[in-house]
C-alpha cells in the first residue's frame, strides 16, 4: 500500500507628459489631470494586480510544496549541497510522506531531514523527531554526547519557530521504546540507523516500537547503507554497512509487510570495501587527504531504500 498526496509578475509603467509640447499656461492643468488620472488608473491595476500574484505564490506552493522546502532559507547549505546524493523529494515520494501526516523521525542527528519533514507538516500535520535519552545512554561518555547533541537539535527548531512550529520532540530509551500513543502515526522514517542498532543490540526493540506507533496500514521507511550481495551480517557489522536481506528481516519479523523497494539511493560505484567502512566516503570522509579525490569521485554510499507497511486490523486478525 502506497499513501499519495498532492504534491505575474508586476509590470508598471508611469506616463510623462512633456511640458514642452504645451503652447500656453492654460495646456498645463489639463496635462496635470491627465497625468493623474493616468498614475490613479497604473495605482489601481497595481493593487488589482497583488493579489494575483499572491494567489498564483499560493497555487504554487500548494502544487508543489515541496519546492518550497528544498528551496526554504532555513536549510544548511552543507545540507542542500548533498540533495544529490540523498534525493530527498524521490525518497519522500516512494514513502508517500504528505503534509497532513503525522511523520515520526527516527534519530534525526543534526536535522537534515528534519528541514525538510518538518515545514511539510507545517500547518496541516505533525513532525516528531525521535532523540535518545541521555538518562538511557548506559555510560558517562554516551550521556554527555546526547545531552550535547539533544540540546543542539532543540536549539535548531527553535531558531526557526516560524518553520519547525509543528515539531516536537520525543527522548526514548533505545532499549524498550516508546514513540507515542499506538496507532497515532502514519509513518515512521529512519535514515542511516539500522546499522548503529545493530551494534547496540536494540535493532528488535527499534522495530517493534515503530510497529506499536503505527497506525494500521501506516508506513515505515527505512533508508541504510547496503553490503555487498552475498555477505553476511557477521562479515560486515562493524563497517557500516548492512545486507539488505538482514534488515527487510527485523521489519518483518516485528509485524510488517515489505510494500516496495527502490534503488533511488543505489550508488554502483560503491565498492563497499573502505578502509573505514562506510565512514571513509563522504559525508564522514575518514581518509587520508591524498584519497581526498578518489572517495569525492565515488560519492556517499550505496543505500537500500525500503518501504513496508503495517498490516490492517482484519489482515492482521487472518
Amino acid at each position: 500500500m502506497r499513501m499519495k498526496f498532492a504534491p505575474l509578475a508586476l509590470a508598471l509603467s508611469a506616463l510623462l507628459l512633456g511640458a514642452c509640447s504645451q503652447t500656453s499656461d492654460e495646456a498645463a492643468p489639463a496635462a496635470d489631470a491627465a497625468t493623474s488620472d493616468t498614475a490613479a488608473a497604473t495605482d489601481a491595476t497595481a493593487a488589482d494586480a497583488a493579489p494575483a500574484v499572491e494567489d498564483a505564490d499560493a497555487r504554487d506552493r500548494e502544487a508543489d510544496p515541496m519546492a518550497a522546502i528544498l528551496a526554504g532559507d532555513w536549510r544548511d547549505p552543507a545540507n542542500v549541497a548533498r540533495d544529490p546524493y540523498r534525493h530527498p523529494r524521490e525518497t519522500l515520494e516512494f514513502f508517500g510522506v504528505g503534509p497532513s501526516q503525522t511523520v515520526i523521525e527516527i534519530s534525526p542527528g543534526a536535522g537534515w531531514y528534519t528541514e525538510i519533514l518538518a515545514p511539510l507538516a507545517q500547518g496541516k500535520g505533525r513532525y516528531i523527531g525521535v532523540l535518545n535519552d541521555p538518562a538511557k545512554a548506559g555510560s558517562e561518555r554516551a550521556t554527555e554526547y546526547y545531552a550535547n547533541a539533544n540540546t543542539k537539535f532543540r536549539e535548531k527548531l527553535a531558531a526557526r519557530a516560524d518553520v519547525y512550529a509543528n515539531a516536537s520532540v520525543v527522548e526514548v530509551d533505545p532499549k524498550a521504546p516508546v514513540f507515542g500513543e499506538p496507532g497515532s502515526a502514519d509513518v515512521v522514517l529512519t535514515f542511516r540507523n539500522v546499522h548503529n542498532w545493530v551494534g547496540a543490540g536494540s535493532e528488535a526493540a527499534m522495530f517493534k516500537g515503530f510497529f506499536d506507533v503505527l497506525a494500521p496500514g501506516g508506513v515505515l521507511g527505512v533508508v541504510e547503507h547496503r553490503a555487498a550481495a552475498g555477505k553476511t551480517l557477521e562479515e560486515v557489522v562493524e563497517s557500516g554497512y548492512l545486507p539488505e536481506d538482514y534488515v527487510i528481516g527485523l521489519a518483518t519479523a516485528a509485524g510488517f509487510v515489505l510494500d516496495e523497494k527502490s534503488e533511488i539511493n543505489a550508488n554502483p560505484a560503491d565498492t563497499k570495501d573502505h578502509p573505514n567502512g562506510v565512514w571513509t566516503l563522504p559525508p564522514g570522509n575518514r581518509h587520508d587527504e591524498a584519497d581526498k579525490a578518489k572517495y569525492a569521485a565515488i560519492g556517499e554510499s550505496d543505500r537500500m531504500t525500503l518501504r513496508f507497511v503495517k498490516p490492517q486490523a482484519e489482515a492482521a486478525a487472518e
